[in-house]
C-alpha cells in the first residue's frame, strides 16, 4: 500500500502543478504549453537600442 501512495502522490502533484500552469497561461501570465516559447530573435531591440544609446534629453 505504502508503494502505491509513493507512485500517485508525485503523480498527482506534477498533474496539478501543469493544471494551474495551465490556468495561468490562459490568463496570461504565463507561457507554458500551449503557446510555446517567444523566438527572441524575433522580439523588436528598439527599447533596448534607446535605453543603451548615449543620448540627454533637455
Amino acid at each position: 500500500m505504502d508503494i502505491v501512495v509513493a507512485l500517485v502522490f508525485p503523480a498527482a502533484v506534477l498533474f496539478s502543478a501543469d493544471r494551474l500552469l495551465l490556468w495561468l497561461e490562459s490568463r496570461g501570465h504565463v507561457r507554458w504549453r500551449r503557446k510555446g516559447r517567444r523566438r527572441l530573435s524575433d522580439e523588436p531591440t528598439v527599447r533596448l537600442d534607446s535605453m543603451l544609446s548615449d543620448h540627454t534629453r533637455r
